[in-house]
């Protein structure tokens, strides 16, 4: 890639996006505001993306015939999640401009491998084991303790391909797992917080980060991120270094989340990555004076990377599909809210619709705004946290 350290993609250039869901489209919309043009990949017809695009392309994302009608059509390639054949991203390298490459990918896409890589780059995670069969689980929990967590090397999200092991009778329930393929059983880290850094950086190693997010989950599913996270300024000092550290192991192109756990002595433990936009940096479109989307194309397309301060406390508030009515009842009376909804058209249960970004002097008022909207009740799928 040190060859493309001077190739910049100027408006009027198209970007082509694999996978055409909502943060596929968040980041055409923020490409289109520049000047760029849009051509997106995905299996499925009309989906979020597609719906601002100027170029839609239906095909799996390994149909090799599919992805040259992208490369053809495109000046550079991104793609918006990680679960993408990294094959078949190979054989894309070779007739388009990918800058993101694929190691990274490849490393993302594998519990094991990327827990390795980021222990190799100076960051910590939980001590952990690869599993492949369900005998060794007894010798590893010995090590590890109760309670740990089983989880699939490869694939699952939002708690998915996950089983936590608190007594020994839990370890039968995991045959299931193991039969998926390779596991990785990880010690169960007491975490007081869930935080993550965004982190992006160019093909020179210009790298940026966003401000440290605090995250919290219902059902294994992010419900809110609070920023700035309510961490003392060492923790958070001590987080973005630590994503530094990773971006540059990795030799990261475009944009990284990294998810970590921070334990009550205040110490940083890296839980996972996600080499794309995240949902946690969904605050940044309005409360940052660059946004996720924004900084991505600019690393992509080699321009300088923009200013990532934080305009004001905010805290943005995922809206799933049980959300959807209560949320259109109360648009009329909401101040300081900025209402992003991805264009979905069936709203089911626990499945993501959109986001709210809500902007206050405090995020405890921010978060007391989300409270009293009643849209995220105990009942309806929310948290009063």
């Amino acid at each position: 890639m040190n060859s493309l350290n001077n190739k910049v993609i100027l408006p009027g250039s198209t970007i082509g996006i694999i996978g055409g869901g909502q943060l596929g489209r968040m980041m055409a919309l923020s490409a289109k505001a520049s000047g760029f043009r849009i051509a997106v990949l995905d299996p499925v017809e009309g989906g979020p993306c597609s719906e601002v695009a100027e170029i839609e392309i239906v095909g799996n994302y390994d149909d090799k015939y599919a992805l040259k009608q992208l490369a053809d059509v495109s000046d550079v390639i991104t793609f918006e999640f990680e679960n993408i054949n990294s094959e078949a991203l190979d054989w894309l390298q070779q007739h388009a401009y990918v800058p993101q490459g694929t190691e990274l990918l490849r490393i993302s896409q594998d519990r094991i491998q990327e827990k390795e890589r980021i222990n190799a780059s100076g960051a910590k995670t939980a001590p952990y084991f690869p599993i492949s069969e369900l005998s060794e689980l007894y010798d590893r929990i010995e090590a590890l303790g109760l309670p740990c967590v089983l989880k699939t090397a490869r694939g699952g999200y939002d708690g998915k391909g996950q089983l936590v092991i608190r007594n020994r009778d839990d370890i039968a329930k995991a045959d299931a797992l193991i039969k998926q393929g390779t596991c990785v059983l990880e010690a169960w880290v007491p975490f007081t917080m869930e935080i993550s850094v965004i982190v992006v950086r160019k093909v020179n190693g210009e790298t940026s980060c966003f401000p440290v997010a605090e995250n919290v989950h219902v059902n294994n599913i992010l419900h809110q991120t609070i920023v700035p996270a309510r961490i003392p300024e060492t923790v958070a000092k001590a987080a973005i270094e630590k994503a530094m550290l990773i971006a540059d192991a990795v030799d990261l192109v475009g944009i990284m989340a990294v998810e970590m756990f921070v334990k009550e002595d205040g110490e940083v433990i890296i839980n996972e990555l996600a080499p794309r936009p995240h949902n946690t940096g969904h605050f940044s479109i309005e409360a940052c004076k660059t946004s996720q989307f924004e900084q991505h194309i600019r690393a992509i397309c080699n321009w300088p990377l923009g200013n990532t301060d934080l305009y004001q406390p905010a805290v943005m508030v995922n809206i799933l599909g049980q959300h959807m009515g209560k949320l259109m009842e109360t648009i009329p009376s909401l101040q300081d809210w900025k209402v992003h909804l991805y264009g979905k058209k069936d709203a089911k249960n626990n499945r993501k619709m959109g986001h709210v970004n809500i902007l206050k002097g405090t995020s405890e008022e921010a978060l007391s705004d989300a409270k009293a909207s009643g849209i995220w009740e105990e009942g309806n799928g929310g948290s009063d946290r």
